[in-house]
């Protein structure tokens, strides 16, 4: 039954994330919203919907461990794993200026994060900070992005056309957007509770259940636009969902999730798991860094510290 739980959620929210993506892009073509701003906010927004769904069920059912453990295992994961097996089916290699200013504002989020876990509660204040940063970072990208017109523009419509539906039909995408946000709803909920239920039967802490399946599981909707976009040769695409990705579970997930119940920070994730995160993304600046892209070799790398971290959560 556990099993079930968990795996019923698992693919409610894989699915509930992919239609809502799809729906809202598509609603957003016939609204004429500029694909830029689509990109920057309906993609962003959607393929994090597992991670706020679960992440807010999980602070409501008493379980912090859970709801950060599910933000800072899913960014680790986001780097270590899913960039690390794109990258060995294609190299991903970006300009420079595509990445510029997302990468500063990759880097200010994760020391926001780790700033806010220090404190050992996540409350509104805090919870309102990170939010307020995230809606600054959106204004910050649209407003440069359209007045210079250059390559992360470019890589953000490229994200649209990834996730475009093949139906025009208003009533089809409407439906699509109702029926994503329930199953993300309802398969967090079983998540949740499978979770809960797995850490009490065999003995382990709610933040290691939270940093391992919930983490993979609510990242199921990047793996599969990166899988999309390594597949179609936008290896700056699925590069860019991922450092988006992170700076919206950060921010955005982290932040509304404190302001509607405050979070009690794990005494495991503030001593070890918040700076396995900081760690992996100055991992990923430095290999962006030194040759603007990630290798196969590098790629098969950080897919061998995830298991590596993982087996460490494991036994710990």
């Amino acid at each position: 039954m556990t099993a079930l739980l968990i795996l019923g959620g698992l693919a409610l929210l894989a699915i509930g994330g992919e239609l809502l993506v799809r729906g809202a892009v598509g609603l957003a073509a016939i609204l004429r919203i500029s694909p830029l701003l689509a990109g920057l906010t309906i993609v962003g927004f959607g393929t994090s919907t597992p991670e706020l769904a679960t992440s807010i069920q999980a602070a409501f059912a008493g379980s912090p461990g859970i709801a950060v453990g599910n933000v800072i295992g899913s960014n680790i994961a986001n780097i270590l794993f899913i960039l690390g097996v794109s990258a060995v089916f294609l190299p991903l290699a970006v300009r420079p200026d595509a990445f510029a200013r997302d990468a500063i504002a990759l880097a200010g989020s994760t020391a926001l994060c780790v700033g806010a876990v220090m404190l050992g509660a996540i409350g509104a204040l805090a919870g309102i900070v990170l939010l307020a940063s995230l809606v600054a970072y959106v204004i910050w990208a649209y407003r440069s992005e359209k007045d210079s017109g250059g390559a992360e523009e470019e890589r953000h419509i490229a994200e649209v056309e990834d996730t475009a539906p093949k139906t025009h039909s208003t009533p089809i995408l409407l439906g699509m957007v109702v029926a994503g946000l329930a199953a993300a709803i309802f398969g967090a909920g079983l998540l949740v509770d499978g979770a809960v239920i797995l850490a009490r039967s065999a003995g382990m802490s709610e933040s290691v259940i939270g940093l391992t399946i919930v983490a993979v599981g609510t990242s199921l909707p990047e793996l599969i636009a990166c899988l999309v976009a390594v597949n179609r040769g936008h290896s700056e695409v699925a590069l860019g969902n991922i450092v988006g990705s992170n700076i919206y579970n950060v921010l955005g997930i982290l932040g509304l999730t404190a302001i509607i119940h405050p979070l009690a920070i794990p005494a495991e994730i503030a001593q070890v798991d918040i700076w396995v995160m900081a760690g992996t993304t100055a991992l990923l600046l430095v290999m962006l860094r030194t040759g603007w892209k990630i290798t196969r070799m590098e790629g098969g790398v950080l897919v061998a510290l995830y298991v590596a971290y993982t087996a460490f959560l494991l036994m710990r």
